[in-house]
Formats: structure tokens, C-alpha cells, sequence
């Protein structure tokens, strides 16, 4: 009932992480909300449906200042992308009853202040967990990184590292879409063989069965990488300068293997930006939503054409979460990574 005081589990951080998070960092804790937003609110009272797991949050769970994403607050629900259902809303753009995806508490229920962003659902012909995917944040970010960043040309050689991800696995199939060579990294036999055989990459590899990187992308990409979508960082970025071919674009979309070290590794070969005229560019898909309508446009007609495959990973139950979450930095998961807390 409208109005009524229910139970609301949470994720709450137990204190900044170092090194590897654990589900230790995080409590499942039961406090009480109220389904009603105070009059003359412009707040948005929201049932989470779907969470979100990722790689972005973990940087969150230490102490940064400077970033483009603010610190979890120790004490607090952590946040992330979800996908949620409006129980009762004081702004104009939102109505009781609208499904919505954005960004929320890993709580049953959340009271979101501003609701900036937050975007309706309008197909519903689809998974709503996809929301949190293709559809959502991820989704988004590969299309900005691969289009707008790399501008790609039919016959280019692109290398995306961490591919069978939410987002590389997306960036992978824009590429063959495209007409590009792609060949993707990641870090079990399971993972290669759905990159090459469900997402229709032409190569992947397994990098942690690899004992030069270098080496092995010299023997995938005999001549250079066009283009490198780039999700790990660290030695796999050295070796990716030493194979990039003249002008080449790297989009820098993330860089997992660092997030977990108190002292980030160094890169040596960064003197390839030079040699080869390479443009290498980061970018935060916030800055880009402008762009959703044209996502979509573009992307709906692939999925209902069977042009794009997508695979998820589904945990059930808030209480999954925190196992989850901590599963993305050990390559658990296999596909996107989602956490099913309620249907609607």
C-alpha cells in the first residue's frame, strides 16, 4: 500500500577496501522505508527490479578524490546502474508505475533525491535485465567508445581485451558488423570459445595461458591493430603499443587489472604514441547520454534481426550481491554480470 512502512534490505560497505574486495566489505543489513515522497518533492521513490555489477564500483569502494565517480560512503547502501519500478514520484518526468534504468542503491527499495540519471523504458519487448546490459550503461559505453572514439572503417584490425564482458562482447560484434578482423582476450577456455563461436569474433585467446603477450598478439594481428578497445591496462596495454599500427586509436574504456593494486604497474612502451602517431583517448560514458536516442536506433533493429548475441549472468537475491560484485575481479562471471532482486 501507498504510504505504508516496509523492510528494505542493503548493501551497506563495511569500510574503504584494500586490495581484493571480499563479501566480508559488505553486510546485508535491514533498516525500514517509507513508500511515499514527501509533498512537493521533486524525488522518485523506486522498487528495485535488477543491480548492476560493475568493474567502476570498485574503485568506489576506497577513498579517491579527483574522480569522475564519488567514494561509497562507509556505513551507507553502495551504489550502481539498475533497472527499478517507480512506487511513487514528486517529479514531472516520472509517474507511478513507469520503468525506469539508472542509477540507484543496492537496496529492495530507493529514494533517489535527483533523478538525473534515470531513463524510461520505453520497449518492453525485451528482457528488463538488459537494462543493466545492452540496453543500459554498458551497452551505451561500447557504442560511444567503438563509434565516436575509434571512428572504425570496414577491413580494420580491432583487439579488444576483457571481451566476453558487458561491454566487449558488444564491442566485438559492432566491429564484425562493421566488416572489421576482430580478435578478443580473456581468462578461461569457456569464455574464449563463446567469443569466437556465440559473438563471431575470428580469434580469441586465452591470455593468462600466454607467456609474452606480445608475442601472441604479433602472432593474431601479423600486421598491427588498427584499433584497441581497451578494458585491462596494466602489461596487456604495453603489449597492445607494441603491435598498434601507424595512426591507430585506443579507447580507454577501463583498466581491471589495476584496481585491486596499492601501487598501480607501470606502462614502458608509451613512447609508440609518438612513432606511430597513435591516438589513445579515456572517456566516461556520463558525458555521452545525450547520444541514447541514436543508440537505440541503431541498436533495436540488430537485436530484433538476431545481428547481436548478448549473455548474462544471474545472480538471485539482494543477498547474492556482494558475491557478485567481488566475482567481476576474479573473472567469475561469464557475460554481464546481474543481480535479480524482485519482480515487478
Amino acid at each position: 500500500m501507498e504510504g505504508e512502512e516496509v523492510s528494505n534490505k542493503q548493501i551497506i560497505l563495511n569500510d574503504y577496501v584494500i586490495g581484493f574486495p571480499k563479501e566480508s566489505d559488505m553486510i546485508v543489513k535491514t533498516s525500514t522505508i517509507k513508500l511515499k515522497v514527501p509533498e512537493g518533492s521533486n524525488a522518485v521513490l523506486v522498487k528495485n527490479l535488477y543491480l548492476s555489477c560493475d568493474p567502476f564500483m570498485r574503485p568506489r569502494m576506497k577513498k579517491m578524490e579527483g574522480s569522475y565517480a564519488e567514494s561509497f560512503t562507509p556505513g551507507s547502501p553502495i551504489t550502481g546502474y539498475g533497472v527499478a519500478k517507480v512506487v511513487d514520484s514528486g517529479h514531472p518526468n516520472f509517474k507511478k508505475g513507469d520503468l525506469v534504468w539508472g542509477v540507484t542503491g543496492w537496496e529492495e527499495y530507493s529514494f533517489i533525491t535527483a533523478p538525473v540519471a534515470f531513463f524510461k523504458i520505453g520497449h518492453t519487448d525485451v528482457p528488463l535485465s538488459y537494462y543493466t546490459g545492452i540496453l543500459g550503461m554498458p551497452g551505451m559505453t561500447a557504442y560511444v567508445g567503438f563509434y565516436e572514439l575509434c571512428s572504425p572503417k570496414k577491413g580494420e584490425y580491432v583487439f579488444i581485451s576483457a571481451a566476453s564482458g558487458a561491454v566487449g562482447q558488444l564491442v566485438g560484434q559492432f566491429a564484425k558488423l562493421m566488416g572489421c578482423y576482430v580478435v578478443g582476450s580473456a581468462g578461461t577456455k569457456e569464455k574464449v570459445d563463446l567469443l569466437k563461436n556465440k559473438f563471431g569474433f575470428d580469434e580469441a585467446f586465452n591470455y593468462k595461458e600466454e607467456q609474452d603477450l606480445e608475442e601472441a598478439l604479433k602472432r593474431y594481428f601479423p600486421n598491427g591493430i588498427d584499433i584497441y578497445f581497451e578494458n585491462v591496462g596494466g602489461k596487456m596495454l604495453d603489449a597492445v603499443l607494441m603491435n598498434m599500427r601507424l595512426r591507430g586509436r585506443i579507447a580507454v574504456c577501463g583498466m581491471i587489472s589495476q584496481y585491486n593494486l596499492e601501487q598501480p604497474e607501470g606502462v614502458h612502451n608509451l613512447f609508440c604514441l609518438i612513432t606511430k602517431q597513435i591516438r589513445m583517448e579515456g572517456f566516461v560514458v556520463g558525458g555521452y547520454y545525450h547520444l541514447y536516442p541514436k543508440f537505440l536506433d541503431m541498436i533495436l533493429p540488430y537485436m530484433k534481426e538476431g545481428k547481436i548475441e548478448y549473455v548474462e549472468d544471474i545472480a538471485e537475491g539482494i543477498e547474492r550481491a556482494p558475491a557478485a560484485l567481488v566475482g567481476l575481479f576474479s573473472g567469475r562471471n561469464v557475460g554481464k554480470q546481474v543481480v535479480f532482486i524482485a519482480h515487478e
